[in-house]
This record gives structure tokens, sequence and C-alpha cells, in this order.
């Protein structure tokens, strides 16, 4: 029943914008819509979601039995390695009514492949993002997209723990890595969201650096920043803490960005826009005198993917709704000495919002 209703709020959406057909591409939106992955791969695979009528899939001879599974009145257009996509393309399009289509494609995902292929089989169609309908319909989690992240998060959680243990001064970044790996699978992970961020020092300053074979010296904030999948739906954890004792600098940089990640989700509640809570996160560091070192937006929306909307950030009037999920991660980084990043993720209630992350958030000595 849920994969019916979102179709039928996709059609509305479609119906709203002026989109007559819809192209996919293997991830998460196909995923969402009619619970099929598949990988990306030489082999073009592209749904085509008509406003109106049975939806078509293009698709590799070999996976035709994988489609069929679906509970989708799919009209199957495969092809083999022999005869190549363009063919199915083709006869898809002529299925659909041939030329003059607008096309919603989804614009981070679609590659020149597929586009070139679709627009040779439809005569020159006309192309629009498809990203502000998408965002529309998968903004507001349902009960059981809120509890599969629950879990994704119980498992980070428990993974964190039983790997802070190993944790210790002279411990390279990547072998540090390696073993959270470890914990996160230990702990039930379906897979990783993410690679995983393990770094300290110098590093840390990085807010995406890549761990390293360099050692971890005594008296370094090491920034964790990582997230498991589970049954589809993902978690993104980041903690700080300290090999050793820290200087006083850096605790009360620690202190800053506790202040601001508690400012984040104390602002969060429903009706306001996203931008508010960036404003109430980046507020706090700004007054610490610190602002110029706060780079990145307070918070990102997360769901079947690791970044979707809504995005906290200056810009953002997205009106926060019961059911968005989203992270609340300020940070201060210094250049050549280390970093400091806190995030938790926030489900938005009908009251305001709830933390689904609890991990404790003072400062932990290792």
């Amino acid at each position: 029943m849920e994969r019916a209703v979102r179709w039928d709020r996709l059609r509305e959406e479609m119906a709203r914008e002026g989109v007559e057909l819809l192209a996919l591409v293997p991830g998460a939106n196909l995923f969402y819509l009619t619970g099929l992955h598949f990988h990306r791969m030489e082999r073009p695979i592209v749904a085509l979601l008509p406003r109106e009528g049975e939806p078509a899939l293009i698709l590799p001879a070999f996976e035709v039995e994988k489609a069929q599974r679906a509970p989708i009145p799919w009209r199957l257009f495969p092809y083999t390695d022999a005869e190549g996509p363009a063919s199915a393309f083709h006869a898809a399009a002529a299925a659909l009514g041939g030329r003059g289509h607008t096309i919603a494609v989804e614009t981070l995902g679609m590659r020149v492949l597929e586009w070139s292929l679709l627009a040779e089989a439809f005569e020159s169609p006309t192309p629009l993002p498809a990203e502000p309908l998408l965002a529309r319909l998968r903004m507001v989690k349902g009960p059981e997209e809120i509890a599969a992240i629950r879990r994704a998060i119980a498992a980070a959680e428990a993974a964190l723990q039983q790997w802070l243990p190993e944790v210790r001064p002279g411990m390279t970044e990547r072998e540090a890595t390696r073993r959270l790996i470890q914990a996160c699978f230990a702990a039930g992970a379906d897979a990783l969201a993410f690679e995983p961020i393990v770094v300290a020092g110098p590093n840390a300053a990085l807010p995406h650096a890549t761990p390293s074979e360099r050692p971890m010296g005594p008296g370094e904030m090491m920034i964790v920043d990582f997230g498991v999948i589970m049954d589809g739906y993902v978690s993104d954890l980041t903690r700080t803490f300290v090999l050793g004792e820290p200087d006083p600098e850096t605790a009360r940089i620690y202190e800053v960005v506790r202040e601001a990640n508690a400012a984040g989700r104390a602002a969060v509640r429903p009706g306001i826009p996203a931008e508010a809570v960036d404003r109430a996160a980046r507020a706090v560091i700004e007054a610490a005198g610190y602002g110029p070192y706060f780079p990145h937006r307070t918070g990102h929306g997360l769901g079947l993917e690791i970044h979707e909307p809504p995005y906290l950030v200056q810009g953002d009037r997205t009106l926060l709704t019961p059911g968005m999920v989203f992270t609340v991660e300020p940070g201060i980084y210094l250049p050549g000495r280390g970093g400091v990043r806190i995030e938790d993720v926030v489900v938005v209630t009908e009251t305001g919002g709830e933390s689904l992350t609890t991990f404790p958030r003072e400062l932990r000595s290792l």
C-alpha cells in the first residue's frame, strides 16, 4: 500500500510540474518508488514513469527476472550485450508515444550515456530537473522509514562504543578506520553509508579528510565521522575525541561546538525554515569568535541517501515538517592544527525535534 501511495503522490507532483515522463536511473529514487536495486554499470538501465499509463523499464536481458519480481506493472524492454541498448530505447519511446515529451531527469544521477540514448529515441525531448518533485516526495519520512533510520543509528552507536577502547595514540588513521569498519559489521550493519573518516591533528582541520598512514599523536583531537545502512536507510554520526589531554584552547573550542550543536537541535520545530537551524548553531560559533572557521552548512537531510533535502544552510527556506530527518553538525576547523565536529540526527516532531542519536557529547579522552 505504501508504494501505491507514493506512485499516486508522484503523479500528482508530475501534473503540478507539467512533467509527462520521469526518467530514473539505478539509485535511491528508483528504489524508493519500486523497491528495485540495480548496480550502475556500463549497461544502461532506465525506468520511464509516465504521468498516465504503465511504466517502461529498459534493462539488460539478464536483469528481467529481477524486474518481474517487483510488484510493478512494467512494460519491459530488454536488450542483450550483442544487440546493444539503442533499439530497446527506441521501442520504449514508441510504446510511450514517441517524440516531443517533457522528461524529468535526475540531474545528479543521469549520465550522458543514458541521456543521449533518450534524446535520440524521443527525438530531442525537453529535459527538466526531477529533483524538486522527488524531494517533495521523500523529505517527509513515514514511520517505517524513521524506524529503519533508528536501527541504522543504533548499529552505528553500538559499533562506536565497541571500537573506542581499541583506539590509542600512535595508531595510524587507516588502522583505526579498518577497526571501525569491522566494528560496524560486527554490530549488524548491512553496509557502510560512506567511507568512514577517522582523522586527527592537522588532518582533522579538513572537514572531509581521508584517513592516512599518519600516526595519531598525544593531545590531538580525533574526528570520527561514519554511518551504516540498515534496510536501505542510513545513519550519519560524528563525534570528536582527544587522545590524552587537550590544551586549553582545544578544550574551549570543543565546548563552543557542543553548545552550537545543542542550540541547533533546540531550534528545531515545525513551521520554521531550514535556514533558521543553521542560524541558531552558527550564532554560537560566531559569538565565540570562530565564525570564519565554520565553513560548511549546519546539516543535511538523510534517509535513503546520506545527503538529501532539506539542507540546513542560509537560503534554504524549506519549512520544517513533522517527519523530516536531518543532521545537525556544526564544526570549527583551525588550519594546520585540528578541528572539532559534533553531529546528531534529528527528526522533526509535532512539537519540536527529537535527537535520534544519543551517543554522549561530552569530551572524552582516549
